[in-house]
Order: C-alpha cells, then structure tokens, then sequence
C-alpha cells in the first residue's frame, strides 16, 4: 500500500510488487545485490535506497506473521512474529517504479526497512551471531511496524514526520514462537 503518485489529494493504492527495490541507475531488474532490506539508518547515503526516500516514496507492506532465524541453540530454527492482537503487520518499506529503456517494461519493486534491535530483549536474540564481532557489536536487525493509527503519517507526511515513527514494537506486542 502506498500513496498514490499522481493523486491531487491524498489516496492510498494497492500495487503488487517485486520484493526487491530495483532502484533508477539498475540496467536490469534483475540485481547482482540484494535490495530486499533497507537499513533505516543508512537510507539518505545508500544508492539503491536515498531516491525513494527523498520523494517520499513510502509504503506499507501487509503481512499476517514474519519469520525471522533464531540461532541461540547453535543452529537455525525459524520463529513465527505475529501481533498478539491477531490483527496483520503493517511493514515499514520504500518503494520505486524501474523502467527498462530498452523494453519499456515496468517493475513495480520495494525493500523492507530494518532497524538495530541491540537493545530489544527479543529481537536481539534473533538472527546468526557475527563470529569476529563481540556480543555488544553484533548490530541485530528489525522489521519496522508501524501501527494502524499512523499509516496516514507514514505514507503522506514529512521525511521528518516518517521517521519519528520508525521505532521497535514492544516485546509483550508480539506473539513470537518457534515455527515448526
């Protein structure tokens, strides 16, 4: 869900897309990088990703649960995150629309932003531990919620008003569990 580009007033749209942000100077949509996150904190410097954020191109992307690794018994075993209330996810994410010059094919793509989860008792545990780093560097990553009340602000306001929402959910807000 985004805000509709052309839209004189603000409209939200649906449009399915290609996980995966194809920005603007990609030859092809098909990228020998992968795209399919973006680290909120880098998204002003990062090339694939500082163009959709400067024009706002802001979504929300839907999802009944999300799966993450958890690797504290040594090996990977996939969580389930669904929202304890029971309803869906509401996924922070930057969009782009990639034309081939060529063809003139047209992918619609987006990212998924991520957030440092260090300091959130049930993120942090989440994902596989960097070897070389010690444990207070290991710069654990989030999916970015944004709550039903602020998708308006999300998807139509300010850079600055955007940001202010980006933050962790709340451990007890989640009903997290092995998958299997």
């Amino acid at each position: 869900m985004r805000a509709a580009p052309e839209a004189a007033e603000p409209h939200r749209e649906l449009v399915i897309g290609q996980w995966g942000l194809v920005p603007w100077f990609a030859k092809t949509a098909k990228l020998t990088f992968s795209t399919n996150n973006a680290r909120f904190e880098e998204l002003a410097q990062k090339a694939s990703f500082k163009d959709s954020w400067a024009k706002g191109r802001r979504c929300i992307i839907p999802a009944n649960s999300f799966d993450e690794p958890n690797w504290e018994s040594g090996k990977n075993i996939w969580w389930r995150f669904r929202r304890v209330d029971g309803s869906p996810w509401g996924l922070a994410g930057l969009w782009n629309t990639w034309v081939d010059r060529t063809t003139g094919e047209v992918v619609e793509s987006y990212t998924m932003l991520t957030l440092n989860a260090d300091a959130c008792a049930l993120m942090s545990r989440m994902h596989k531990p960097d070897p070389k780093l010690p444990a207070d560097q290991q710069d654990k990553r989030s999916v970015v919620p944004i709550e039903f009340g602020d998708v308006d602000e999300w998807l139509f306001g300010t850079p600055r008003d955007a940001a202010a929402l980006v933050r962790l959910s709340a451990p007890e807000s989640f009903d997290a569990r092995p998958a299997a």
